[in-house]
């Protein structure tokens, strides 16, 4: 038994009665919306024509807000429901950025997550979903898919029928007849400040004309611009799940990475700065710091009394899971690292450098894999993210250990040697940074993301706070410079830069409207 939905856009009057009844059936609250009706217009007057377009749970079989899910808040039922556990919600937010489609948001009233659940508690007694029972038109079709003799399984295997975003692999269940195909591609509508009655419920990324939600179509983007589709009414949606705490949380991990990685290198290699700068400098950055990055991610949640959910009711193929527990042992090890250097124990260090190895860059790392779990943003899918944070973990820890270094050391050969590793991590640094911006990407969506930070609105950080003061300068200051003010603003700059980064790199993945 697999339940779907087929939304019949021939039909469609665009009249909201299965958004009314769905909030009045399921007690949905004002600002959100489990269905909604989109209104989309091509053509110039008076050659112009209204599309309707029924938006909801696509209700997967291959569910990625199932799989990211660190809880099992959302399950998928035996029926092919994907439903969800409000009591298990710890309002972390990444079903949001799982789902290609748009579909979850955050009860203001339960403060979880919450979306359309196929009216589940009607199907269990043999009803239909309330938007199919009031729809004036018929034209939501319900039913079993598997049951060849159903009226929706009929339309699947007689009709034309098109599924959003198919490419991302996802198996939905929700299929359109008649569906203009600027209906189901955000990339193909243009959304400007105003509705057909009242202002974009949507507020607009900044930076003049905004394509989708504010990154600017040019030649050779694969858009029709004379033929963009003009969206003229919609509902609101979170813009950015995800803000500054997500961004500083990067951040702030990769300090807490970098500067026990670094530590460690130092001692597998015998390197003599592992006394007060690698042994008990480098543990006592990474515990603040590290303590910096769990309340941070605790006061993300929206939820944050069930944090502890994470650990003690995982769902095990979330990277959320994991990174939790990946935290947790970095802690455990950066305590027994910082008694190895307080006892001056060469032989201690040299025995936890390379388990510290391995946990501070699955520290550093794992992100890289809860944000390829974000399947919705694709700007977040690329190979490179992984190495952009390792190689942010090593820039970080050394920018702090020499800053440590030229505070508690008298040892000079220390600073030095930092110094180096420092301009390397930078310069490397710039290289994976130029990689995920200027190369080619696997999507429109990604490219379009990547242009927002080169050429949109978030071009001057990038170019005159990322490359220029972040990246160059402290280039230059390591080179020309023997002085200690000169490796003291290269540091303090390049922690600067990191931060930028990590905060734009957040936003801009996030700017490009879902639906």
């Amino acid at each position: 038994m697999r339940y779907g939905f087929v939304i019949d856009q021939r039909k469609c009057i665009g009249c909201h009665a299965c958004t009314v009844a769905c909030k009045e059936e399921n007690q949905v609250p004002l600002g959100v919306n489990r269905t909604w009706v989109k209104y989309i217009e091509k053509g110039t007057f008076p050659d112009t024509r209204r599309y309707f377009s029924v938006m909801r749970c696509n209700h997967c079989d291959n569910a990625p807000c199932v799989t990211i899910c660190p809880t099992v808040a959302l399950y998928r039922r035996p029926d092919g429901i994907v439903d969800f556990d409000g009591d298990r919600c710890i309002g972390c937010k990444s079903c949001m950025q799982a789902c290609p489609y748009d579909a979850l948001y955050i009860d203001p009233e339960t403060q979880t997550a919450a979306k359309c659940h196929y009216c589940a508690h009607r199907v269990e007694v043999g009803l239909e979903p309330a938007c199919v029972i009031v729809c004036p038109v018929q034209a939501i079709v319900p039913g079993d898919l598997d049951d060849p003799t159903s009226g929706i399984a009929r339309l699947v295997a007689t009709q034309q029928v098109a599924v959003r975003k198919p490419e991302q692999g996802t198996r939905p269940k929700l299929f359109y007849i008649g569906a203009d195909e600027a209906a189901l591609r955000p990339a193909m509508q243009e959304r400007g400040d105003r509705y057909l009655f009242a202002e974009a419920s949507r507020i607009p990324v900044p930076g003049g004309p905004n394509v989708a939600g504010g990154a600017p179509a040019v030649a050779g983007d694969g858009v029709d611009l004379l033929g963009m589709a003009r969206t003229v009414y919609d509902v609101a949606h979170a813009e950015r799940p995800w803000g500054w705490k997500v961004s500083t949380y990067l951040w702030t991990k990769s300090v807490a990475a970098g500067s026990l990685l670094v530590a460690a290198i130092a001692a597998i290699n015998g390197l003599s700065f592992a006394g007060p700068v690698a042994g008990l400098a480098a543990p006592l950055i990474s515990l603040v710091f590290l303590a910096l990055t769990t309340a941070l991610l605790v006061l993300d949640l929206k939820r944050p009394e069930r944090f502890l959910y994470l650990l003690f009711k995982p769902n095990w193929r979330s990277w959320l899971v994991w990174g939790g527990w990946i935290l947790a042992a970095h802690g455990l090890l950066g305590v027994a690292w910082l008694v190895a250097g307080w006892t001056q124990s060469d032989a201690a260090l040299y025995a936890l450098g390379w388990p510290l190895l391995v946990v501070a860059a699955a520290s550093a790392g794992y992100s890289a894999f809860l944000f390829g779990q974000a399947e919705g943003r694709d700007f977040w899918q690329s190979p490179l993210v992984l190495p952009h944070l390792l190689v942010a973990a090593v820039t970080a820890g050394c920018a702090s250990l020499l800053l440590a270094a030229l505070a508690f050391s008298n040892d000079p050969r220390v600073a030095e040697g930092l110094r180096m590793a420092l301009w390397f991590s930078l310069a490397l640094n710039g290289v994976v940074l130029f990689a995920e911006t200027f190369t080619a990407h696997a999507t429109q969506d990604a490219a379009r993301a990547a242009r927002l930070i080169t050429r949109g609105p978030y071009r001057v950080r990038f170019w005159w706070g990322i490359v220029v003061g972040g990246t160059a300068v402290p280039l230059v200051l390591l080179v020309v410079s023997p002085q200690p003010w000169a490796a003291v603003a290269a540091a303090v700059l390049g922690l600067f830069g990191l931060w930028l980064w990590e905060d734009i790199w957040v936003r801009a993945g996030q700017a490009l409207p879902l639906s």
